[in-house]
């Protein structure tokens, strides 16, 4: 069986600071905490530019 690499997601918007992003990955987070589905792989990215950038993915099986 052949694994194959995440799909990611990027939030649409750059944040100015890592708190700002962290903010909206716990939300992220946290919606998927009570449903039935497996939660989304969330990460936090530092753009060259010195902005954070939002990724997520979820397992589609």
């Amino acid at each position: 069986m052949q694994e194959t690499k995440p799909r990611w997601i990027y939030w649409k918007k750059t944040f100015h600071s890592k708190f700002q992003a962290g903010c909206l990955k716990a939300k992220l987070e946290e919606n998927w905490h009570n449903g039935y589905e497996l939660g989304p792989l969330v990460e936090i990215r530092k753009l060259r530019s010195n902005k954070y950038v939002v990724r997520y993915t979820y397992d589609e099986a």
